[in-house]
């Protein structure tokens, strides 16, 4: 088949944060398949400056916009064996020093951005037509509405299927109703039964109607987006289209992230020779500070510094945390109370807690390794990459028992030694608590805590085995 994977971001050109890594290693694992992809992204500022062999294919597109036609260009690089990856040049909407906003806030023109972005995706496949346009979030949600309201402007790749996977709903793309005229729509279409949502126009919403089928990124989200407690105000219009809706797990990709090759760690190591994961653990807190104690539990978080994420619960414990024989080390960065509390602990526990408010990409991987425990209670999570990285570097997940996290950490049974992690269920302070206490205890216990590891480690998340779902998908979808 003729894929077009159409994304706001592709690692390596643009990213922040797991959507890349998506696109990227989804469609190199669909091309092992045997299918044609290619890849769609803006060509923002970070594209453009890098170090890529960006190549100028001869197309410059007209692209419709409310009342008139902007141009664009079209510059082409590859990924994989053979994905082409085309970057939608126009430097007035993505020449900028962020992909969505400022420090400060979103960017007041992401409506016209994004409306652009998907017409000229259309535009582009009018030259390459393909057999399925697979959309991703809402940047690129209206690429579905147009090519299914108005598939005469676009005859060249008209009978292509869509796809479109909701990778966060808690992002919708809700604009006010004067942003209608950039999408030149007809105004039956500003209703409630199509993209109008509580007075405003929702992009994502359109998305979810006109798309072919639905998919989100573990089969629990697809389950939990349509309750009122995660729909974020859509789960009626998920309801509806409940029998389009699939959940495909995310994979990872196996050449970056393995403990036995990544070039990021001070030793290499597996399921049967974790002894030296300690020596990544040594050379971890030499790093970050913390005094070397191999002997005392190391728990690590890696993330997004949000409220989606935990960190109310993890700031409500931490005092008891201290009260433990532990060790703390968490890199990321966020909301600012989030980013003033951990700073705030680091320097009342200096030989106890290490900070670092950043995106550190090594030391990201060398905390992957070195840690012991991993906390990552989510009050939502759509899937999580970060537990499946722990699990396969034998670093234990203490997780909430919610969207991929639930998928992908089977609770640890101290009876029959069974599963690969430490869950809970109520989104409680005490509760996540309880699920470290129960992480410590099975860490003393250095039989049982090798054996847990070895079963984390025993794992499959590869691509190869999402991709082959998503192939199965379109096949429907073209049959």
């Amino acid at each position: 088949m003729k894929i077009a994977m159409i994304a706001s971001e592709v690692t390596p050109f643009a990213k922040t944060g797991g959507l890349a890594d998506v696109i990227g290693t989804l469609s190199i694992a669909l091309e092992r398949l045997g299918h044609e992809l290619c890849v769609i992204a803006p060509a923002y500022r970070s594209a453009l400056q890098g170090n890529f062999s960006l190549r100028q294919i001869g197309l410059e597109l007209s692209v419709p916009l409310s009342d008139r036609r902007q141009q664009a260009g079209v510059l082409e690089a590859s990924i994989g064996k053979n994905v082409s990856v085309y970057l939608i040049r126009a430097d007035p909407y993505f020449g900028r020093e962020n992909l969505y906003g400022a420090p400060t806030g979103d960017y007041p023109d992401n409506d016209e951005r994004f409306v652009f972005f998907s017409r000229a995706a259309l535009e582009l496949l009018r030259h390459k037509p393909v057999d399925i346009a697979h959309c991703h979030d809402w940047q690129t949600a209206l690429v579905a509405v147009f090519l299914k309201i108005q598939p005469q402007n676009y005859a060249e790749t008209a009978a292509a299927k869509t796809v479109f996977t909701i990778h966060n709903l808690g992002f919708q793309g809700v604009f006010p109703q004067s942003a209608w005229p950039l999408l030149n729509l007809d105004p039956t279409y500003l209703t409630p039964q199509f993209l109008e949502y509580y007075g405003s126009v929702n992009f994502l919403k359109g998305g979810l109607i006109f798309a072919d089928k639905i998919t989100t990124v573990s089969p629990s989200y697809a389950e939990e987006i349509m309750t009122a407690e995660q729909g974020f105000g859509l789960e009626g219009v998920l309801q509806q289209r409940a029998a389009d809706l699939v959940g495909i797990l995310n994979g990872v990709d196996d050449h970056q992230w393995n403990p036995w090759t990544d070039p990021f760690l001070a030793c290499h190591y597996g399921e049967k020779s974790l002894a030296v994961k300690g020596d990544c653990k040594s050379a971890l807190l030499r790093a970050v500070g913390l005094p070397e104690k191999n002997d005392t539990p190391l728990i690590a978080m890696i993330s997004r510094l949000t409220l989606q994420k935990g960190f109310d619960l993890i700031e409500e414990i931490f005092d008891s945390l201290m009260e433990r024989d532990l060790q703390v080390v968490l890199l990321g960065n966020g909301e600012p109370h989030f980013e003033n509390f951990f700073k705030a602990v680091a320097r009342r526990h200096p030989d106890r807690v290490a900070v670092e408010i950043a995106f550190n990409e090594p030391l990201a991987h060398q905390i992957e390794a070195g840690a012991d425990l991993f906390l990552m209670p989510s009050l939502y999570e759509p899937c999580g990459l970060n537990q499946m990285f722990s699990l396969k570097y034998g670093t234990i997940p203490i997780v909430r028992a919610v969207g991929g996290l639930k998928d992908t950490v089977q609770d640890y049974n101290n009876e029959t030694r069974t599963g690969t992690g430490f869950l809970f269920q109520r989104y409680e302070s005490s509760a996540l608590l309880a699920a470290i206490d129960r992480g410590l205890a099975i860490f003393r216990d250095k039989q049982a805590w090798f054996a847990l590891q070895r079963q984390a480690m025993g794992l499959d998340f590869s691509w190869d085995r999402s991709a082959k779902l998503y192939s199965h998908l379109y096949q429907q979808l073209l049959t």
